[in-house]
């Protein structure tokens, strides 16, 4: 299981003596904890995998976002401090698809569900999200369902 190697990741990176990479993964630990703390009070508990993928990537996402800001606002240390994070939390992830990858998987939802035009592009990034979601960047697939349905 995916929460195991993060476990198994924080043990090597204590015996390693890596506090960056130690501190990234204590992190991504404590994010899963609050994850779960918050499903405690939800009726149904999805799968374990996908709900640690599903905290990764909006780690991930946060990560990239603050980069840009830093790197905008001139504070180079901080952007090199939130690329380490990234960096660790990417290896957690599930390969993400290529853009010609994203690509043919539009092509064929879209021939699936005979979406004809953008008010069928919800219906797009529903089944897209459903079949690839732990392996694509939906911020960016939004993108390219908006511009094959162009």
């Amino acid at each position: 299981m995916l929460r195991d190697s993060i476990k198994a990741a924080q043990v090597a990176a204590m015996k390693a003596g890596d506090k960056p990479r130690l501190n990234a993964v204590r992190l991504i630990l404590a994010k899963l904890k609050d994850k779960d703390i918050e499903l405690r009070t939800a009726t149904t508990t999805p799968d374990d995998d996908a709900l640690v993928v599903d905290v990764l990537q909006k780690m991930a996402k946060q990560r990239r976002e603050s980069i840009t800001l830093y790197e905008q606002g001139g504070r180079q240390e901080l952007a090199d401090a939130e690329k380490v994070e990234l960096t660790v939390i990417e290896e957690f992830l599930p390969q993400q698809m290529g853009e010609d990858e994203v690509n043919a998987a539009i092509a064929a939802i879209i021939v699936d569900t005979g979406a004809a035009g953008m008010k069928d592009m919800g219906k797009v990034i529903a089944e897209l999200k459903a079949r690839h979601g732990t392996q694509i960047d939906m911020g960016k697939a939004s993108g390219l369902v908006k511009a094959a349905l162009a």
